[in-house]
């Protein structure tokens, strides 16, 4: 994309600094030459032919200077470099400023540069060559003293060259630093290695220019040829970092050249933006092609490399080229789109892209049908750096898939993922591998002592004899990822940032009850429950374990009684987890099963429930309590046998029957996988453990599924419990199930009983059990033993409001 030289305009807010710098700047130039370039005049006639050769290449060679290929004009090497430097060398500071003035009018006329910018570049260069004069001047005298080269020449020569590169790279890259803004060593450090080896070089031939023209003027001309090798180095070198830049498929620039073109256009449209210019936005928009994996499979990947060849050559054809296109890899385009007023243009440009890509691409004359969805973020409102704006692109262009739309703009509310999520996840992990905490020991159903914490290492004894083994603390250990995740997110999550008290915004208690692993819809909320007061402490960032020892809260399992409506018996309890946070309070537990899920976290936090909820059971057994205990599991785990294994592993070893453990399973899980998922719960069927199908009736699964799997019960989700008894959808949603799984032999729970009346109601319909609010809220396990010491069952009585709500006829 390409766009005026920046470098030709001073941004607003900078203009005193920088036009102060300028100012300096000539003003040491002429207070430098002044006195050298009034008596040249009177050294001219004196002159001898090979000053006046070199005189003429320098003003040649920078009419046409040297753009290496892939660079802009601000990267040209001037090949007058060469020439003035020899001259200063061999004829003093007053001819080699003179002839530089003259090669940076010629080259600055030629490259439209500006008045201010080409004076500047002359007094830069003017600057440089009264420094490296000053250091020839501190030498052993003048050069080619007795019509020879001594070693004191050299090491003077090499101190003026030094010096030389060292005030004109200072001076510009100063210069840069107050036009654009940053740190001065990164940007100063960036371009060091090309001009060191292209001006460089070009210093380095001077005293042999020199030299040469000593013995015959004629030889001077001859120096055009090394100077076209340090032209070849030169753009050898920039095509090898345009090569890197290129996608070696389509030819498209690549992740590395969207970068910088993003970086190099933020800086344009921000100064933009601040004289409120009309096209002062920048738009990223982020091309995903549909179906692009079922062309791979289907066609092999030969073919789907020439798609995206002809993909690729119309994206372009669909440009203006002023717009930079971009393959990120894989199906994957990015457009960076100049000068726009708003994020209507940026629509329209993206509408044009999706016209490109609805028609059919023909290949050995078989069409096929590639859309694309696309996603746009827009420079400033969506983000200010590159970083920002391709993850706000990204979260636009899946929320686009998800719609089923072509083109979506980014919007906070679709964007799912943040710091403070990875961090959460990360915390997660700890609190996981942490463990739970030891307690006293546990008795199985068959009365045999059980550990209180499975699977934990034994502690190592001290010996009794010479050799006594010192006890060390155990000390948890953090995989280089996980600690380096951690310092990245410390800096990210201003909530990780806090080290006084908990965050006054954190969620409390109250939070709605989910199951676990597998949320689904939640219950209602959860009992009050005071914030911690303690303050969170401070780690010290320079203890090597500090990440190790960050408190990450703890894990806890509540339960929730299910009740037999025609009797009022506890029938089971449904197991739910629970986290609080000491810096974000409770957590939300839909969150943290979503977070959760898309990683192997998912694993662990199984793991962890199966292993609490049969231990609790182990303990409830005996204490005398004989309840059913019911958790959910995710889609994750039903994909493999492990799940099964697990259960069938605790429950052996903790003594407990497998009827009196239940998992729930949501209608999303099924249709995620159903022959997999079918041959675990199979598998868990066989070993005596029932099957509830959770939240029915807001997910996908069909009459099919209740017929074919292995189901004990059925679960009525809340949210047509909930308005059962005012709304007569719901009610007649809520009295179908309820027949249509009694007619299957299926037990049918209802979630999310909260008042009298429907309690009522599900009784009238013939619901087997319910739970929710009406009856008890989620509860420790302590709690709950202390429940149903002083629970009386309460049966329903005929009443009038127990009549369900009938819908009329449309």
């Amino acid at each position: 994309m390409e766009t005026a030289d920046p470098r030709n305009s001073v941004p607003p807010g900078r203009e005193t600094p920088f036009a102060g710098f300028v100012v300096a700047v000539v003003a040491l130039a002429l207070l430098v030459s002044a006195v050298p370039l009034i008596g040249l005049p009177d050294r001219l006639p004196g002159l001898p032919v090979a000053f006046w050769t070199m005189a003429a290449l320098a003003v040649a060679c920078d009419a046409r200077p040297f753009v290496p290929p892939g660079r802009r004009q601000t990267s040209a090497v001037f090949p007058s470099t060469c020439f003035t430097f020899a001259i200063l060398l061999g004829w003093g500071l007053g001819p080699a400023v003179a002839v530089q003035a003259v090669a940076v009018a010629v080259s600055g006329w030629r490259m439209r540069h500006s008045v201010w910018r080409t004076t500047f570049n002359a007094a830069q260069y003017a600057c440089a060559l009264g420094a490296a004069y000053l250091m020839l001047r501190l030498g052993p005298g003048a050069l080619f003293a007795g019509g020879r080269l001594r070693w004191t020449d050299v090491a003077a020569v090499a101190a003026a060259t030094v010096t030389w590169f060292a005030v004109n790279y200072g001076l510009v890259s100063t210069a840069l630093r107050l036009r654009f803004g940053g740190r001065w060593w990164p940007s100063a450090r960036q371009g060091l290695p090309f001009e060191l080896l292209s001006t460089g070089s070009l210093l380095l031939l001077a005293p042999v220019l020199v030299t040469a023209a000593r013995a015959s003027a004629a030889l001077v001309p001859l120096v055009l040829v090394p100077l076209f090798a340090v032209y070849r180095m030169a753009r050898l070198s920039t095509e090898q970092e345009q090569l890197a830049a290129l996608d070696p498929l389509t030819g498209l620039p690549n992740r590395k050249a969207l970068l910088a073109e993003v970086a190099e256009q933020v800086h344009l449209h921000a100064e933009r933006v601040a004289r409120n210019d009309p096209g002062a936005r920048l738009a990223l928009l982020l091309i995903d092609l549909d179906r692009f994996k079922n062309v791979n499979d289907a066609l092999g990947h030969a073919v789907g490399d020439r798609l995206l060849v002809e993909v690729s050559a119309r994206l372009v054809d669909a440009l203006d080229g002023r717009d930079m296109l971009a393959r990120l890899g894989g199906d994957e385009f990015a457009i960076v789109a100049g000068g726009l007023s708003g994020i209507d243009e940026a629509r329209e440009l993206a509408d044009q892209v999706v016209a490109a890509l609805a028609e059919p691409v023909s290949l050995d004359g078989l069409p096929l049908d590639v859309g694309g969805s696309i996603g746009i973020a827009l420079f400033p409102e969506h983000g200010e750096d590159y970083a920002t704006l391709m993850r706000h692109a990204d979260v636009a262009m899946y929320d686009a898939k998800h719609r089923n739309d072509t083109v979506a703009v980014y919007a906070a509310e679709s964007d799912h993922n943040s710091a403070e999520r990875l961090g959460l996840l990360a915390d997660l992990r700890r609190v996981l591998e942490a463990g739970p905490p030891g307690g006293r020991p546990v008795r199985g159903g068959d009365g045999a002592a059980l550990p209180s914490r499975l699977g934990a290492e034994p502690e190592p004894a001290g010996g009794t004899g010479r050799w006594r083994l010192r006890r060390r603390r155990p000390r948890v250990r953090l995989d280089d990822s996980d600690e380096l995740l951690n310092r990245i997110l410390t800096g990210a999550d201003p909530v990780r940032r806090r080290t006084g008290a908990p965050d006054a915004g954190a969620p409390d208690a109250g939070a709605p009850d989910a199951g676990t692993p597998d949320a689904g819809t939640p219950d209602a909320g959860t009992p009050d429950e005071p914030r911690s007061e303690a303050p969170v402490s401070p780690v010290p960032a320079d203890r090597p374990d500090a990440d190790a020892e960050v408190d990450v809260g703890e894990i806890t399992m509540y339960y929730q009684p299910q009740i037999a409506i025609a009797t009022g018996e506890v029938v089971g309890v449904e197991a739910l987890l629970r986290w609080r946070h000491p810096r974000r309070g409770m957590v939300d537990p839909e969150e943290l099963i979503r977070v959760a899920e898309q990683s192997a976290v998912m694993r662990l936090l199984t793991h962890r429930v199966v292993d609490d909820v049969v231990e609790q059971l182990a303990k409830w057994a005996a204490a005398g309590i004989t309840q059913r205990a019911s958790l959910n599991v995710s889609v994750r785990d039903l994909h493999t046998g492990e799940i099964a294994d697990r259960i069938s592993e605790r429950l052996t070893r903790y003594g407990v029957r497998p009827e009196r453990l239940q998992l729930e399973i949501t209608e999303g899980a099924l249709m995620a996988d159903p022959r997999r998922v079918l041959a675990t719960i199979t598998q868990l069927h066989r070993l005596g453990v029932a099957i509830s199908l959770d939240d029915f009736g807001t997910g996908y699964s069909s009459l099919q599924h209740l017929r074919r799997l292995p189901l004990a019960e059925v679960k009525v989700d809340r949210s047509f419990v909930l308005g059962m008894a005012d709304d007569a959808d719901d009610a007649a949603i809520v009295r179908s199930t309820i027949e249509l799984a009694g007619a299957l032999g299926l037990r049918v729970v209802a979630e999310g009983v909260e008042d009298e009346r429907t309690w009522r109601l599900l009784h009238a319909a013939g619901c087997d059990a319910a739970q929710g609010w009406f009856y008890a809220r989620p509860m420790p396990a302590e709690e709950l033993a202390a429940w149903l010491a002083r629970y009386r069952p309460v049966r329903p009585a005929p009443h009038a409001d127990a009549e369900i709500p009938r819908r009329h006829a449309r």
